[in-house]
């Protein structure tokens, strides 16, 4: 798995975690549950009692007198925070994947379509079997119309990525765009190096 959709599961689990255990505070003090149930909550915990608030009157004033700059700033943070969440919500949309790529672009080929699983498998495993390539991860990204191929090669120490990147272009690439007739067909790849221990001469 790459690194993108990884950290993008983790700041959805951050996300959702945080979201969830909020909700679950104001239910729980919403319906006084822990008041019917005989239920101890730690102390200094958050919401215990249906008539408390997130900020009491001695917040408030608090707050209220760190000066003029205080509020602004606090709105302004809010304001960048939800401006980063809606950027970032836009980009997943904007990286969905292809469920299906349309196959050639004449009549004749006309409803075909094939399944993006077997397409990026296909370059995934011509990829791999190409010399100085050790592994490859390949998925199509982008809309079904105008599909591109997402590909992170790892390859082996000795490998220069000129040489990799030409092998790519001229073999599963170029391949893959004869197969489905789709010259159209992009690609955003990127490389790594695979570590191998030292050997110890005796």
């Amino acid at each position: 798995m790459t690194p993108q959709p990884v950290l993008n599961r983790v700041l959805l689990a951050v996300a959702g975690l945080i979201l969830l255990g909020g909700g679950l505070l104001i239910i729980a003090a919403g319906l006084d549950l822990y008041r019917r149930h005989d239920l101890t909550p730690p102390a200094g915990w958050p919401l215990t009692a249906s008539d408390d608030v997130l900020l009491g009157s001695g917040d408030r004033a608090r707050w209220s007198s760190q000066g003029w700059w205080w509020w602004p700033a606090v709105i302004a943070a809010l304001t960048v925070t939800a401006l980063l969440a809606l950027w970032w919500l836009l980009a997943q949309l904007r990286r969905r994947r292809p469920s299906r790529v349309p196959v050639g672009t004449d009549h004749a080929q006309q409803g075909i379509q094939l399944g993006h699983g077997a397409l990026s498998d296909a370059i995934e495993a011509e990829a791999e079997a190409l010399p100085g390539i050790d592994s490859a991860k390949v998925r199509l990204v982008g809309r079904p119309a105008h599909p591109r191929a997402d590909i992170t090669l790892t390859l082996s120490p000795t490998t220069a990525p000129d040489t990799a990147l030409e092998a790519l272009g001229e073999g599963p690439l170029d391949h893959a765009r004869r197969s489905t007739g789709r010259d159209d067909l992009s690609a955003e790849t990127r490389l790594r190096v695979s570590h191998h221990k030292a050997h110890r001469a005796a």
